[in-house]
């Protein structure tokens, strides 16, 4: 009998459990990653919004960062805002930090403000079926500065990029688990998980043009 997929929500800080939510909405199954063992067992990963200094301090502390970096470097993996912050190339901001260049770009920490300025933007996306309308809920959330050539937008708002794709990652500066949609949790499953192959490096379909 063949193993049922299983999505894996990184739990070591951070809003992971509103992650969790999503998936079981969707009939999911998913797993709370802590410790080495649990990235053994899941098959994609999500990385919640927290605070960066922070999740890379538990992952120091429980010897974890290497078997991060070797499961996102294979799997399907999603990052939102602090999770988007480790994925990336280059991390400028209040506390420089490069993330782990798993996807090519440049974020810029606490980009729209701090705490207090957090806000709702009306932002656009394209799942595949076309731009449209989505709510995009900013927390102390970074700035996508720069795009490396193989990433693809796939989310805007005020004509900047806040969502983008290569390969196995797909990252946001905004907090989907917070719009009162499913709709990127199921994409991620339906578009990387479902039909990811690790031979074959690929670009998500659809995109928005800048």
């Amino acid at each position: 009998m063949a193993r049922t997929t299983t999505i894996g929500v990184l739990a070591l800080q951070g809003a992971f459990d509103l992650h969790r939510k999503a998936l079981a909405r969707l009939g999911v199954d998913y797993r709370l990653v802590k410790t080495a063992a649990d990235f053994a067992v899941v098959d994609a990963l999500i990385i919640p919004g927290g605070e960066t200094t922070t999740m890379r301090w538990f992952l120091k502390n429980e010897n974890l960062t290497d078997d991060l970096v070797r499961f996102v470097n294979e799997k399907p993996v999603m990052g939102t805002c602090a999770g988007m912050i480790l994925l990336a190339k280059k991390v400028a901001g209040d506390i420089v930090d490069d993330g782990l260049g798993v996807i090519d770009i440049d974020v810029r920490r606490n980009a729209y403000g701090r705490q207090v300025h957090s806000h709702t933007g009306e932002g656009r996306i394209d799942l595949g079926e076309g731009p449209r309308s989505f709510p995009m809920v900013f927390i102390r959330a970074p700035r996508i500065e720069r795009v490396g050539r193989d990433v693809q937008i796939l989310g805007t708002c005020d004509d900047e990029p806040t969502m983008v794709a290569a390969g196995n990652v797909l990252v946001m500066s905004f907090h989907p688990e917070l719009s009162g949609s499913d709709a990127v949790h199921e994409y991620f499953i339906q578009t990387f998980v479902k039909q990811f192959d690790s031979e074959l490096p690929r670009t998500p379909a659809g995109g928005i043009s800048q």
